[in-house]
């Protein structure tokens, strides 16, 4: 049985984004320019669905539970001519938790907690900040979320819950999935045990 198709989006770009912060599980709201992000995923969503056949009424949505998640969804459901609230929330799909280190900067941390900082370089999956959560455990999470699934479906969450679950679908090893980039104002589709990237 082949898996669902995923259309994933990063929810916009925010302050703490342009400022280096470690946002994780804090609430912080979409800028100017992530809501045009958000709007512009929609475009490119409608323009994936039209080139494949579909309406956006034909997929799920789920959406992280955090507000810039929730703020991309909302606007991007509304570019595609669907009611904005017609979307499930799930708190596996919440950013990677940073524990003592969300809202400081990296030059903050490492003027806290550089010898820390220098184990997570080692070993960036298995790494647990002060009060935070591993890569390993977020794959987990997110793929209790997956296997939920039961049609092909629009996501909107974060760039840390997007590398764990590139790891869980065996896209690339865990070594190499916390490194990759996830960008804002994009749409990710995993189909086909890859991923593809649409801008």
């Amino acid at each position: 049985m082949s898996r669902p198709t995923l259309y994933y989006v990063r929810h916009g770009l925010t302050d703490w984004n342009v400022e280096g912060r470690l946002q994780g599980r804090q609430d912080t709201p979409l800028n100017a320019t992530g809501k045009q992000q958000a709007e512009r995923c929609g475009e490119i969503l409608r323009d994936l669905f039209a080139r494949d056949g579909r309406a956006p009424v034909d997929c799920g949505y789920a959406s992280s539970p955090l507000v810039r998640a929730r703020a991309t969804m909302d606007i991007l459901r509304t570019t595609l001519a669907l009611a904005p609230e017609g979307y499930v929330l799930d708190t596996r799909l919440a950013e990677i938790a940073f524990g003592e280190w969300e809202g400081l900067t990296y030059p903050d941390i490492l003027a806290r907690d550089r010898d820390i900082v220098e184990a997570r370089e080692h070993d960036k999956w298995l790494f647990r900040p002060p009060g935070g959560e591993t890569y390993e455990e977020v794959a987990q999470r997110v793929g209790a979320w997956h296997a939920t699934l039961d049609r092909d479906t629009v996501v909107t969450a974060h760039g840390g819950t997007a590398r764990a679950l590139i790891a869980f679908l065996g896209v690339a090893s865990p070594d190499e999935a916390v490194h990759h980039s996830i960008d804002q104002g994009v749409v990710y589709v995993f189909a086909d045990s890859g991923v593809t990237r649409h801008g």
